[in-house]
């Protein structure tokens, strides 16, 4: 089954990508390696995709992404500060000049009452000059939270493709 929405994004990311010559590194949590999945389900995908990392438990978010023992003990998996720290990784570990990660609970279970099922952190990182994140508060089941932070993922690549992306905000 063909998901158009996820297609038609994964279909302007490449093209602003490819258009700004720059390539994509995923670092997927909860979503477990969908935005890979999206991006490489278009045709050419491979001009603009270098990798995908699938870092699911704290200890893979250390090992592969370097993400600190001190930003998971004080902030934990899901926060916007691991997410960065991922964003980051992903770049430092791959050939990519843009990252996307995703970091959260999609539930049914392990949401807290500052961290409710829903919670979803992202960043996009450039070059490791331009860096941003969110968090959102997602709803809906498991597969609804994580269709959502796919497209909320690939939406953020257009503004972090742009020529003029240099801020870290």
């Amino acid at each position: 089954m063909v998901d158009r929405e996820l297609e038609q994004l994964a279909t302007e990311a490449g093209h602003a990508l490819k258009q700004a010559r720059l390539v994509l590194v995923t670092a997927e949590s909860c979503t477990g390696g969908w935005v890979g999945e999206a991006v490489t389900a278009i045709a050419g995908s491979s001009d603009w995709f270098d990798r995908g990392f699938i870092t699911y438990s704290n200890a893979a978010k250390r090992e592969v992404l370097g993400v600190t023992a001190a930003t998971l003990q004080q902030h934990g998996a899901v926060s916007e500060e691991t997410a960065r720290e991922m964003a980051l990784g992903a770049l430092k570990h791959s050939r990519a000049q843009v990252s996307i990660a995703i970091t959260g609970i999609a539930g049914p279970g392990g949401g807290s009452a500052d961290k409710p099922v829903g919670t979803v952190c992202f960043a996009w990182a450039k070059n490791a000059s331009a860096l941003r994140s969110e968090r959102h508060l997602l709803s809906g089941d498991r597969n609804a939270v994580r269709r959502e932070s796919v497209i909320i993922a690939l939406r953020g690549l257009a503004s972090i493709a742009a020529p003029n992306e240099t801020a870290i905000a």
